[in-house]
This record gives structure tokens, C-alpha cells and sequence, in this order.
């Protein structure tokens, strides 16, 4: 016989919580996102609910939706299990806001339309390149084990040789591969910096959106941007020299896409030294200019080892690969790599073998050519469309490498209204009040990773929801 929709709703909570999936303490999803679940009505969700209610496994409370009041042990005796949700907000690292934990959940759903997302298109993944490389690597490979603190000493010299052709003489003995960018700052923030330091950031700036300085005790200080860059007057030493540091995306900024020009940067380097203020510089983006190749970076500018350089193959190549890089003195390197090793034993030795290949057969420049071409391509129907169904609602630059437009949408809009009814709709971009873009105004798009006609549909539907 088969049974109610609402009782198997009753199922699927119970068995959730029984399973510990759901646990004491913690909110189940709101009645309307269970009725989209299983496709009836908010009665027959209400039905469901009310039965739980009645078996004292779930219980109404104000401000905090429903939430999981017992399980099936504690009602089987007098025994009470653990609330792990007592515990979820006592750890030292601060969660993302909660906008930021939706666009995360949201990106993965490939219903949407994605202007959100800070990756390339699997359009321009480089299928049977990598293939190649992997069965290349998957021949060769011997029993491995732990590779050494600092990195795979192949994948270090494939590095240092990408570096010198952008202008940077670094060995591989002051190189660190990680896993990524982000784990990047996170070494630097529990290994470099004392607790109670300022951390100078553009306004706004992707590190908003993180919590990674934060969680460790560090007070950030915006620095006010023009279409140069940072303001290096500007910069203030609030804090007594050694507590202080400065991290900046001068090339192809995110999210505004702002290219820091060759005076700005010797200005900035002239500046830091002087103050001995250290940098960090996030250089994720170099390899995606489009019109022309960028000024040289800071840290080819720099001849005292004050600046810490990162780079990643995540923007370029592959995300899934988990292969970054950080440049700095032979003392800070084997910090980090220390603190490295005592939080993961090192990046996988896999992804190391292959980011070597890639790096030193030639075949990464090929595949830079490749992007951006299409990255032109996208910014042309991005741009295209955006004079064609915007121009009334929002002002823009054009970026000359990367994959972001920072869209100025004009006051009379408020851009987080327009961020829940673009999800709404099916269209996920990001506000720029995750970035500590405060009027309110500013919209992150992204032509990296939509086709193409998902590019003219969402930037038309934009501008229908605008209108309407």
C-alpha cells in the first residue's frame, strides 16, 4: 500500500535524526524548502511536522524556526545525547556570513545560471591535455609516500622556471607548494603573524568574504582603490611597526578586476620598505590577461624579501588539482612548511606529478593561449550584453584580464533585494556587500564560467528583474 506524501516526509526526518544526521539543537529546513523537496503542498508539510511535533522529536521555537528537541535514544530512557549544536559556534574559526554560505551551497547546483562563480568553464578544461598528462604520470609512477615539507623538489624547479619567465629569480629552495591560495593565508596567519596585528586590505576585497585572519585575532583595515589601485597614501601605521602587514590583488583585482599599474607598485614597494610594512601578494590572476601581459609584479620589484608571493594553478588550470605556491625567504618558507606538515603532511603527491608535467612540458603556456582567447570571447558577449539590456540601470569597467565585472547598479536599487530575487530566478551573482562594498550598489559578475548563452540570458534577465 502506498503511503501518504506526509508520511514520508515523517520518514525522512526521523531517519535523519536518528542517524545523527540532524542533531539536537540543530533547524531543519524551512517548511517551504521541504515542500520543493517533495513536491507538495505547505499543508502536507505542516501535517508531517505536527506528527513529530506530538512524538517530542521536534519542537517550534520563535526567532529559530523548528529545531530537533530529542532523538530516538533519548526518548527511548532517560539518557540525554550529546548536543553537538552547543559546540558549533565554541571553535576559534568564525564561520562565513551567511550570504556567502549560500552562494557556496548554491554554486553547485547546475540548475543555475552561474555568474557567480570564480573558476573557468569546463568548456575550456583542457580534457585530453590532461588525460595525457595523467596516464604520462600514472606510467611512470613508483610507490610514493610523503613528499618533502617544502614540496616535490621536480614540482619547485618547474616553478622557479615558470617564475623566471615573469620576471622573478626565486629557487626552489624559498618555494612552498600548498594546497592552493587559501591554505596559503591560513599558514601565514597562524605561523607569521602575532594576534592583535592589522592586516591592511583593499576595499572592497575577496579576503572580506573569508574569515581566515579573523578567526586568529587579526583586525582588518580597508585601504580605499582607484582605477590605479591601492591609495598608498592611504596607509596609515596604526599599529607598532611589526604588527602589521598589507595584502593586496594588484593584478586583475577581485572583485573589481583592477589592474595596479607600474608606477602605483613602485610607489607601494618605495612605501612598504620605507615602513617596513610586509606584503602579501595574491597574484592568483596574472596569466589571464587578454589585451596585454601586466606590469611586472611586486615581488620582482622587491630586493629585501618583503614581500611573500602567491600563486596557484586553481584560476588557470584546475581547482580540483589543489596545487598553489608560496615564494619568500629560505626562514619563512621552512616555517610554513613546518606548519604545513603539521596540518596535512603535505599537498597530494598525485597532484604534485602532474602540475609538474604540466608546468614543464610546455603544454601550460599553450593552454594560457588558449584561455584567453576565450576569455575574450566571453568579455565581448558579457560586455555586449550588458550595453544591451543594463546601460539604463548600471555603469561598469571594462577589465583587461581576469573574469570579473564590478557593476555599479544605480541607487535606486538595493542589490541584496536583487541577489534573493536573481536566485529566485534561477541566476546565482554575487553581492558586493560580501566584500565590504558598503552602499549597497555593486554586483560581482562573472564571465568565466557560464556559456555563452547562459551569459546573454542571465544579463537580460538581470535587467528584467531590475525593471520589474
Amino acid at each position: 500500500m502506498k503511503k501518504p506524501k506526509y508520511q514520508l516526509i515523517v520518514d525522512f526526518i526521523k531517519e535523519k535524526i536518528s542517524k545523527g544526521e540532524w542533531a539536537i539543537g540543530g533547524r531543519i529546513p524551512s517548511q517551504r524548502h521541504l515542500a520543493r523537496m517533495f513536491d507538495v503542498n505547505r499543508s502536507t508539510v505542516i501535517t508531517a511536522l505536527e506528527e513529530l511535533m506530538a512524538d517530542g522529536l521536534i519542537e517550534g521555537k520563535t526567532g529559530k524556526g523548528t529545531v530537533v528537541i530529542n532523538n530516538t535514544w533519548t526518548l527511548m530512557g532517560n539518557r540525554t545525547s550529546t548536543n553537538w549544536n552547543e559546540n558549533v559556534t565554541l571553535g576559534i574559526h568564525k564561520p562565513s556570513v551567511s550570504t556567502v554560505q549560500e552562494i557556496n551551497k548554491a554554486e553547485s547546483n547546475n540548475n543555475l545560471i552561474q555568474l557567480s562563480k570564480g573558476e573557468l568553464s569546463p568548456e575550456m578544461f583542457p580534457l585530453e591535455e590532461m588525460r595525457s598528462i595523467v596516464q604520462r604520470v600514472s606510467n611512470q609512477l613508483t610507490p610514493f609516500g610523503y613528499e618533502e615539507p617544502k614540496g616535490n623538489i621536480k614540482l619547485r624547479q618547474a616553478i622557479s622556471n615558470y617564475l623566471k619567465m615573469r620576471g622573478m629569480d626565486i629557487s626552489p629552495s624559498s618555494i612552498l607548494v600548498v594546497s592552493g591560495a587559501l591554505q596559503a593565508l591560513q599558514l601565514i596567519s597562524i605561523g607569521l603573524l602575532q594576534r592583535g596585528s592589522t592586516v591592511f586590505i583593499e576595499v572592497p576585497s575577496y579576503l572580506y568574504s573569508l574569515t581566515v585572519f579573523q578567526s586568529v585575532g587579526m583586525e582588518l583595515k580597508g585601504l580605499p582603490m582607484d582605477k590605479e589601485g591601492i591609495k598608498v597614501d592611504s596607509i596609515y601605521q596604526t599599529k607598532e611597526r611589526g604588527k602589521s602587514i598589507l595584502y593586496t590583488i594588484p593584478t586583475f583585482h577581485n572583485p573589481t578586476g583592477t589592474l595596479m599599474q607600474k608606477k602605483r607598485r613602485e610607489e607601494l614597494i618605495k612605501y612598504c620598505e620605507r615602513e617596513q610594512l610586509p606584503i602579501i601578494e595574491d597574484d592568483v590572476y596574472r596569466d589571464l590577461w587578454m589585451d596585454s601581459s601586466p606590469p611586472e609584479s611586486l615581488k620582482s620589484m622587491d630586493c629585501h624579501g618583503n614581500v611573500l608571493y602567491l600563486g596557484s594553478l586553481s584560476k588557470t588550470l584546475s581547482p580540483g588539482l589543489r596545487i598553489g605556491w608560496i615564494v619568500g625567504s629560505e626562514s619563512v618558507i621552512n616555517r610554513l612548511a613546518d606548519l604545513k606538515m603539521q596540518s596535512d603532511y603535505g599537498s597530494s603527491t598525485l597532484s604534485q606529478h602532474v602540475a609538474t608535467e604540466w608546468l614543464s612540458s610546455g603544454l601550460y603556456d599553450q593552454h594560457l593561449e588558449t584561455v584567453r582567447e576565450q576569455l575574450k570571447v566571453r568579455r565581448g558577449t558579457a560586455l555586449e550584453a550588458l550595453n544591451k539590456h543594463l546601460r539604463s540601470y548600471a555603469t561598469w569597467d571594462i577589465p583587461t584580464g581576469g573574469f570579473f565585472i564590478w557593476i555599479k547598479i544605480k541607487p535606486m536599487f538595493k542589490v541584496k533585494r536583487l541577489f534573493d530575487k536573481a536566485l529566485s530566478k534561477g541566476l546565482l551573482l554575487n553581492p558586493g556587500s560580501i566584500y565590504a562594498e558598503h552602499s549597497g550598489q555593486f554586483i560581482r559578475l562573472s564571465f568565466g564560467f557560464a556559456s555563452l548563452d547562459e551569459i546573454r540570458i542571465g544579463i537580460f534577465q538581470l535587467s528584467q528583474i531590475i525593471k520589474n
